[in-house]
């Protein structure tokens, strides 16, 4: 409800400003229809950001409907297709957004997630390395926190943390950089800065397995037995069937 009310206030407003400068239709000004596509692919993606992947199509369509080769339009429904595993549809619809805007960083970016998603972590890398080409774009410190990930999987761990380092640097409240910097610290027995990044982590998220079982690690290299076993303690009562939760175990 909330979601439609917006696209109708954009509405309005189209109207209001098309009967100010004379025209009884603003579908029938180039400005009135790209402000109503645009306006339904937000609406669409609103639909998305709340789960509701089904309904998201609905304003897309009819965003594809005033412009079939939209970039922004084929980039959401890319976005509706990957969250419903259709991975098949998602990679046609953002290679269609790339055919009409190549350089776009939050498109690119975008399809290198899918790409890491899928396990395709070299072509992943490409298009996370091309997007970080637009010294402009607001949101660098999550590509190369991104790009430092796909580092990792790919064996290449100093590079890896060198990315993680440059995300870090722009922006350094990233819950998912700040974990990993933590893991590779404590496997090189840095535990200072181990314990550093984590607890910064912990400021920023809520615990996961993994998470759990770190914080479980360096409390044992502090020797604080109690958060130890209070850490063991959600792992059990949380996690019981993980590896993490085993691996735990057999630690102890």
């Amino acid at each position: 409800m909330i979601l439609r009310a917006a696209l109708c206030v954009v509405w309005v407003s189209l109207v209001a400003g098309c009967v100010s400068s004379g025209s009884s239709n603003p579908m029938n000004t180039d400005k009135g229809r790209d402000a109503a596509r645009e306006a339904y692919v937000q609406l669409g993606l609103g639909y998305l950001q709340q789960g509701m992947a089904e309904q998201a199509k609905v304003p897309l369509g009819k965003a594809l409907e005033l412009d079939k080769s939209d970039p922004d339009t084929h980039a959401a429904l890319a976005l509706v297709f990957q969250s419903e595993k259709d991975y098949e549809l998602a990679e046609k619809a953002f290679r269609s957004a790339l055919n009409g805007r190549p350089d776009d960083p939050r498109i690119l970016n975008n399809y290198a997630s899918f790409l890491f998603e899928r396990q395709r972590y070299q072509e992943a890398s490409a298009y996370f390395q091309k997007a970080l080409t637009d010294p402009l774009y607001p949101d660098r410190s999550r590509i190369y926190e991104n790009l430092g990930m796909t580092a990792l999987k790919l064996g290449q761990r100093d590079e890896g943390r060198q990315q993680l380092e440059k995300a870090l640097s722009l922006n350094p409240r990233q819950p998912r950089a700040l974990l990993e910097m933590a893991e590779l610290s404590y496997e090189d027995r840095h535990y200072v800065p181990a314990r550093d990044f984590y607890d910064r982590f912990s400021l920023l998220s809520g615990q996961n397995a993994r998470s759990l079982l770190l914080g479980a690690r360096l409390a044992d290299v502090f020797d604080e037995r109690a958060s130890t076993a209070n850490y063991g303690q959600q792992l059990k009562r949380l996690y019981p069937g993980t590896p993490e939760y085993q691996q735990y175990l057999s630690e102890q």
